[in-house]
């Protein structure tokens, strides 16, 4: 059993925000949703992304999601990056700054390859800074580029 879950209160449609994290993540699932009889309001969901426990409801125009709090991706390459960062953004998603996006429901994620942490925290702080500064003209991470930036290129 997980002892910490987040848990995501949409203002309204948590039940296709659920649709979409479990159709975008592998070996995801949902375990129980509870929608009002009659209505698409959901009452309370348990579902899992990649053994990641969540839960959500649906609890109305007083709720907001916030940038203060993200779900962080950690991507192999730049394929993953695109896969996540598209599936993310169709449908009424919005790119950020620096591989932050917020999907169609209001969720901010950071789409985040594990070369960025890797030349980020190179010893020569000039190759390291270089990758700073190529990572903060960018909206999607692009991991060529940073390498490119690591290099000097």
């Amino acid at each position: 059993m997980q002892k910490i879950i987040t848990f995501l209160t949409f203002k309204k449609d948590g039940k296709k925000a659920i649709d979409l994290y479990t159709s975008v993540f592998k070996e995801s699932h949902v375990d129980h949703a509870m929608t009002m009889p009659g209505t698409d309001q959901l009452l309370h969901a348990g579902f899992s992304l990649n053994g990641q426990e969540f839960m959500a409801m649906d609890g109305g125009e007083h709720f907001e999601m916030h940038d203060g709090m993200s779900l962080f991706i950690t991507c192999a390459d730049q394929a993953e990056v695109d896969y996540y960062w598209h599936a993310l953004t169709a449908n009424g998603g919005t790119p950020g700054q620096c591989g932050w996006l917020k999907d169609p429901f209001g969720v901010a994620w950071q789409v985040i390859p594990v070369q960025l942490g890797q030349f980020m925290s190179d010893p020569d702080p000039t190759k390291s800074g270089r990758v700073m500064q190529a990572m903060l003209k960018m909206n999607k991470i692009i991991v060529a580029d940073l390498a490119a930036a690591h290099k000097g290129e």
